[in-house]
């Protein structure tokens, strides 16, 4: 059996209209009752990343479909950098996915900037300009497969952390304005196990 890994893949997020995703200016950055909403690319899969990984497309839609019930839970937080850790330290917190979607091969998704102190951070950060990154941090395996590296089966999405390097060429988040450890439930054990047994019945 492979060795798990923590695999952690960076995406950028931009401001000042020079983004080159699938969003408008008026989609990537909302203040909204004074609070700080970015959106734009997190995850793409089916192709080769900056990091020389490539997610297939049914290993990362399972785990988008199972992270999807943490964000409904408000429960999808994430952090600064890029710890090297499996969990999600909420002292540390700075942002919360508040929704997730797909665009073809890419995972889109809206994040909301939190009042804690990393969030503070972060908003000032944004107000200053700074060139930022979206990044998801997962567990899991890797194969090599015809020059690539592909991620197995048994990996999974812990969180989306905010970072300064890019690490997918035109995945950008922009903002436009008009102003713990990660713990898996056994209700989530058991979401994930029945997802993977049955798969998606639509």
């Amino acid at each position: 059996m492979s060795d798990k890994y923590l695999l952690r893949e960076y995406f950028e997020l931009c401001s000042g209209g020079i983004c080159q995703d699938l969003l408008t200016e008026d989609e990537k950055l909302e203040v909204k009752n004074g609070a700080t909403f970015l959106s734009g690319v997190m995850q793409r899969c089916d192709e080769q990343n900056g990091n020389g990984r490539v997610y297939p497309a049914p290993i990362l839609q399972r785990e988008v479909k199972n992270y999807t019930k943490v964000v409904k839970e408000n429960r999808a937080c994430g952090e600064l950098d890029h710890p090297e850790d499996s969990v999600v330290n909420l002292k540390n917190a700075s942002h919360m996915v508040t929704s997730l979607w797909w665009e073809g091969k890419d995972l889109m998704g809206k994040v909301k900037v939190l009042s804690t102190p990393s969030g503070k951070i972060l908003e000032s950060l944004i107000n200053d300009g700074v060139m930022l990154g979206i990044s998801s941090r997962g567990l899991g395996s890797v194969r090599e497969h015809q020059g690539k590296t592909l991620v197995e089966d048994d990996f999974q999405l812990i969180c989306f952390d905010i970072v300064s390097e890019p690490s997918t060429q035109g995945a950008y988040m922009m903002m436009n304005e008009s102003k713990q450890k990660q713990i898996w439930s056994k209700a989530d054990r058991i979401n994930r196990l029945l997802n993977d047994i049955i798969g998606d019945k639509k």
